[in-house]
């Protein structure tokens, strides 16, 4: 699978910097999360830029918008994507990193630790897209 990374649906251990703490200064993520890639994009440069979305077992505030990640998919995708199938999980779709793959200091490891199913991939997608029609969206540029 690192072969073919980055690609949309790959899940991986990110140090993912919230945008309240990019706010406040600070420029790396206090711990690595799972995080999942919602896209890769080449800028003017030819650079490859991923837009990674946070993972998350803490239920997001209501003002959040974020995607359940769902029993059915957990039971038949949680292994795949190596995610914990006991608790409930969410991908923020409100909030995104931003990188550059080609010179991110922040990803360490290029080996996805597992993949979810193309379906929730696309539902992914579907809400990031979404939350940035209204405008309501987040990016922090890691670059």
């Amino acid at each position: 699978m690192a072969n073919d990374f980055p690609e949309a649906g790959q899940v991986f251990d990110y140090h993912y910097l919230w945008k309240w703490q990019d706010e406040k200064g600070e420029t790396e993520g206090r711990k690595k999360r799972p995080s999942c890639m919602a896209l890769a994009m080449v800028n003017a440069e030819g650079q490859q830029v991923l837009f990674i979305a946070p993972i998350t077992s803490k239920q997001p505030d209501a003002e959040r918008v974020a995607i359940a990640i769902p029993e059915t998919e957990t039971e038949t995708e949680a292994h795949r994507a190596k995610l914990d199938s006991h608790i409930p999980l969410w991908v923020i779709v409100d909030e995104l990193n931003a990188d550059v793959l080609e010179t991110s200091y922040t990803l360490e490891d290029r080996s996805p630790r597992g993949q979810v199913g193309p379906a929730f991939t696309n539902t992914v997608l579907r809400g990031i897209q979404s939350v940035r029609k209204t405008g309501k969206h987040s990016i922090s540029k890691r670059t």
